[in-house]
């Protein structure tokens, strides 16, 4: 297996999950993947090793932004898939427990949709995906204290949103 091999399928998990959360589609972030697969091959040889990561997930989140914007242009004739994640079933958990876990994701999507940008990227990529601030820094570009700030503005933002989520569920 070459180097490149084993690259793709180090990260290929990290790359969906970030454009699953980002697109709320399976089959979009499918695709988003795909794209930034196929990039990485055109460009794995300028790549630094270390910086494989950052570079990946700074081109899903703009792979993610430009297929958005395109699904809007034609919004009308584009179906949304509005499930979300899949719900992976559990044997060891009650029903009541899966349900409120379930809720509890549903909540959390809903508040991340209206957290802005940068602020949701450097959520997802921080609580979602467990990226440390530096990979965080790679990843999007932007200077460590900058990605600080905004994981802590992020995570305000996000308090609020869920809260007023939830209050708008229990009216």
């Amino acid at each position: 297996m070459s180097d490149f091999e084993q690259q793709v399928r180090q990260y290929q998990d990290r790359v969906f999950g970030f454009a699953q959360y980002f697109m709320k589609n399976r089959e979009a972030a499918q695709d988003v993947t795909q794209d930034v697969l196929i990039r990485f091959w055109e460009h794995h040889e300028e790549v630094d090793d270390d910086r494989t990561l950052g570079w990946l997930l700074r081109v899903t989140r703009n792979a993610c932004i430009d297929a958005l914007r395109k699904r809007k242009t034609r919004r009308n004739a584009v179906t949304v898939n509005t499930e979300g994640l899949d719900r992976a079933q559990s044997t060891k958990r009650a029903p009541d427990d899966e349900a409120e876990a379930s809720d509890f994701r549903d909540h959390i999507e809903e508040a991340l949709d209206h957290v802005d940008e940068p602020y949701r990227s450097v959520i997802i990529l921080r609580e979602i995906q467990h990226l440390k601030y530096r990979e965080i820094s790679e990843a999007l570009d932007m200077p460590m204290n900058t990605v600080k700030v905004y994981v802590h503005r992020g995570r305000k933002k996000l308090r609020k949103q869920l809260a007023e989520v939830i209050e708008h569920e229990t009216a």
